[in-house]
């Protein structure tokens, strides 16, 4: 799905015509603000966003944007672009900066490079959330050994902190890789590491910290 945001209507029914006519589906907002209000819809996507407009500008928008996890790769479009602007575009994220009249293959390319960006974050994110999945349906022992193995403790050591034998922990460990679809103390480390560094970039508890707290 391409999202054109131009308060120009011949600019949007222009890009409109082109984009569809290569497969794409578009749809068409006359102002940030009708963007802000509409859903983004399903599947990999991008927005095609004029810099100049009545009301909050691309750039507002742009920056508005960046505070949500589900925004959509920016292409800014503009016949009054400059250097710092575009520079700043492209430092906040931009896939590209346009200006019209739009060179019809420059336009493909961005398009193509911003619907594969989306692309990969949503395949990022899938994986994610099925992480944080497999580790909430972890036992709190389960989680205590995770912990304890990704700390490098030994299964004696842990055996012992947790006031159990060697034979339990094994047992715990292995209901652990299995849960969490690893083969390796390797990949269950990496794991590990992806959980927290995912739940220290949202706003709420990590869900790693929430885990040792509770436990």
């Amino acid at each position: 799905m391409i999202h054109v945001v131009d308060d120009d209507s011949s600019v949007r029914e222009a890009l409109h015509r082109l984009l569809t006519a290569l497969g794409f589906e578009v749809r068409q907002y006359p102002s940030a603000g009708d963007y802000l209000l509409a859903r983004p819809g399903d599947g990999p996507g991008c927005l095609l966003l004029d810099v100049r407009m009545p009301g909050p500008s691309g750039l507002d928008l742009q920056l508005a944007l960046m505070r949500r996890p589900d925004a959509l790769p920016v292409i800014f479009i503009t016949g009054f672009g400059n250097i710092p602007m575009s520079v700043l575009a492209i430092r906040r994220g931009a896939v590209d900066f346009l200006t019209k009249p739009i060179d019809r293959d420059a336009l493909i390319s961005a398009v193509t490079t911003a619907i594969e960006r989306d692309a990969k974050r949503r395949e990022s994110e899938l994986a994610k959330q099925n992480i944080r999945r497999s580790f909430s349906s972890l036992t709190p022992r389960e989680r205590s050994v995770l912990e304890q193995v990704v700390a490098g403790r030994l299964n004696k050591q842990i055996a012992a902190s947790l006031h159990t034998c060697e034979r339990t922990v094994k047992a715990h460990r292995a209901n652990v890789m299995e849960k969490l679809n690893v083969h390796s103390v390797a990949q269950l480390v990496y794991l590990a590491a992806q959980l927290e560094f995912d739940a220290a970039s949202r706003p709420e508890s990590s869900a790693m910290g929430e885990e040792k707290t509770a436990a």
